[in-house]
């Protein structure tokens, strides 16, 4: 007797949108037609399916993009597919916030209301929207559309932002900035009609580069000068020197290069990348693996996409020679989901580079191996965490790892792991084309080369800029054209929504990492963030509060507890009710910031309480 259980079947769209991603089922067990005379009595590939389980998160992304959201049958189908339990593969699906197992229409416009956003009016058009199509998450009559609010969407530059994504069997995702409700009613009304959505507005990149082809730029020397989609217009502008200067002089001195150039990661830990590539070399495991962390969804940063969209050859230059140096045949590229043009670009260039001989079995005919696969994200920002980025390749919820054992040791599948962001990688091509001596040259002696820093906010020209480590705060700023509209500066938050606040009284603080760690403050991810007197401080740190509240992964209490208790602190003194006084409560903030910082597992805890704690404690900055 052949018993099968009796459940919903999924639609042949999601199986198609599955399948396309995992190959057609191989047999009954694995969700295929069932043949009783072959799978009534045996299972097999039980060890092959468990094997594939990374390519969990691919196949959600497949079904959402194709249907708009993730139904129980399609992910049962997928569970089936790859011998996963169904309590575990919902726990993935409902961890990220692009991700809906609950119908919804199939066009949705994403209104970032985040800090960079709300500066620039985003709650004006939320309010626009709201009027015009009802409260978030509300379907329009005919089922067709819906808007929601969204954490920082990358695009602090052109704020205020938003992000359209449509399902169908031609499904589309791409960012309108800047963006008006009259823009996205439009966009959203072509998704409604059956219509291919209009070209969301795009600003060009002189303005989110405004130094875009000066003279004495590193790493945004190819940016708006340079297509980004021809590989040999980058050669052509000195790309695939570094590579062949590594292939040249072999692992071990390009690491020494590396080592002698006092590179650190540019993602806020500063670790020196020279002794991170060494360590994974020197690994006796196998095999080794590199990934680039593109996940940038800290609050006011937006310099990796960027560097995706505008020199994505760049990146996966350098990953192909921090694999050659660490002893890796296999990369993964991490890129959150919210940058449709850097996926775009940058799998255009995954495609351009092999069909070059610059990425496969053998790398401009050295003998060197390697292969990059580009993975998305789906919404999670502690994703950036780089443990928790292994488990969300791995097709597990995105929560953070105790550590150590640390990446080097055992990171992806197990294996040593070399994992820099976007910018560290950027880094590596100037070293290793024009030699550590020359690239140390510039900067400081703790903190060398340049650095790129995202200006947004009220200033005259937002965007990307580079400069050499040691320059001033304002001097930055002057570069930005100073403050917007003629006011003064109330605030600059140096670091993103975990970086800190300062006065305008810093302006003379070098921009170094030894710097910044003088006045209790820290680069962070190159956020510069400028508020001037109009700007309503507590609210932003309201702000602040939420995002860290929805972005914590509830995986450990100091965290989960400590975020919401902030949050609820926050609009007790907003609301002019606080329990007690306004010193008790800035006593309890912080007795909460201590049992975050102290105890909880991952950076995103840890730092939860760092801008707001830091604005707070500055007589006069916020009004209480």
């Amino acid at each position: 007797m052949d018993l099968r259980a009796v459940a919903p079947r999924p639609s042949p769209a999601e199986r198609a949108a599955v399948d396309t991603v995992l190959g057609p089922p191989e047999s009954g067990w694995a969700g295929g037609r069932r043949d009783s005379a072959t799978d009534g009595h045996a299972a097999r590939g039980g060890h092959e399916a468990r094997s594939r389980r990374h390519l969990l998160l691919p196949a959600l992304h497949a079904v959402q993009a194709r249907v708009g959201w993730i139904s129980e049958p399609a992910l049962g189908y997928i569970c089936r597919r790859l011998t996963i339990p169904p309590a575990e593969a919902y726990g993935v699906a409902t961890f990220y916030s692009l991700f809906s197992t609950a119908p919804q229409p199939p066009a949705v416009a994403h209104i970032c209301d985040d800090i960079a956003c709300r500066v620039a009016s985003a709650e004006a058009v939320c309010a626009d929207l709201e009027r015009a199509l009802g409260p978030a998450r509300t379907a329009s009559p005919d089922g067709r559309t819906t808007w929601l609010r969204s954490p920082c969407l990358g695009q602090c530059d052109r704020a205020p932002a938003a992000l359209l994504t449509v399902a169908g069997e031609r499904p589309v995702s791409a960012a309108i900035a800047p963006a008006d409700a009259a823009g996205i009613l439009r966009q959203l009304e072509h998704a409604a009609t059956g219509m291919a959505p209009g070209t969301p507005t795009s600003a060009p990149i002189g303005p989110s580069v405004p130094q875009a082809g000066a003279p004495g730029l590193r790493l945004l020397a190819r940016v708006g000068t340079v297509d980004p989609t021809s590989v040999d217009a980058y050669r052509a502008a000195g790309g695939y020197r570094a590579l062949e200067r590594a292939l040249a002089i072999g692992p071990d001195r390009t690491i020494a290069e590396v080592t002698a150039a006092r590179l650190v990661g540019r993602g806020g830990a500063a670790f020196p990348t020279g002794r991170k590539w060494a360590a994974v070399a020197a690994a006796p495991a196998r095999p080794h693996y590199v990934v680039c962390n593109a996940d940038e969804s800290e609050p006011g940063t937006f310099k990796d996409r960027i560097l995706m969209e505008e020199d994505p050859f760049a990146v996966v230059e350098a990953m192909t020679i921090e694999a050659f140096a660490t002893g890796a045949e296999r990369g993964f590229l991490y890129l959150r989901a919210e940058y449709p043009l850097a996926a775009e670009r940058l799998t255009n260039a995954l495609a351009r580079t092999r069909g070059a001989g610059l990425l496969g079995p053998d790398i401009l005919g050295s003998g060197f191996a390697f292969e990059i696969e580009l993975r998305r994200g789906a919404g999670a920002y502690v994703c950036g965490e780089e443990t928790a980025l292994f488990n969300s390749i791995e097709g597990k919820r995105g929560e953070p790892r105790n550590k150590p054992p640390f990446p080097v040791e055992r990171g992806l599948f197990g294996r040593p792991t070399a994992i820099n962001n976007v910018e560290t990688l950027a880094n590596v091509l100037p070293i290793l084309a024009d030699g550590a001596a020359a690239y140390a040259a510039t900067g400081t002696d703790g903190s060398t080369g340049t650095k790129l820093f995202c200006l947004s906010g009220n200033v005259a020209r937002p965007g990307l800029y580079e400069v050499p480590f040691g320059t001033t705060l304002g001097e930055l700023l002057d570069l930005a054209g100073g403050v917007r509209d003629g006011r003064h500066i109330q605030a600059i938050l140096l670091g993103g929504a975990a970086g800190t606040f300062v006065g305008s009284d810093r302006l003379d603080t070098p921009l170094t990492f030894e710097g910044t760690r003088a006045i209790g403050a820290s680069l962070g991810s190159g956020v510069v963030m400028v508020f001037d007197d109009a700007t309503d401080l507590l609210d932003i740190l309201r702000r602040i509060a939420a995002f860290f509240r929805d972005e914590s992964c509830g995986q450990c209490v100091p965290c989960r507890v400590g975020t919401v208790r902030q949050e609820e602190l926050l609009h007790r003194l907003a609301n002019g009710h606080p329990r007690g006084t306004a010193a008790d409560e800035l006593a309890l903030l912080g007795e909460i910031g201590r049992a975050m910082r102290d105890a909880s597992i991952c950076g995103l805890g840890q730092t939860a309480s760092s801008a707001i704690e830091s604005a707070l404690r500055q007589p006069g900055l916020v009004r209480l």
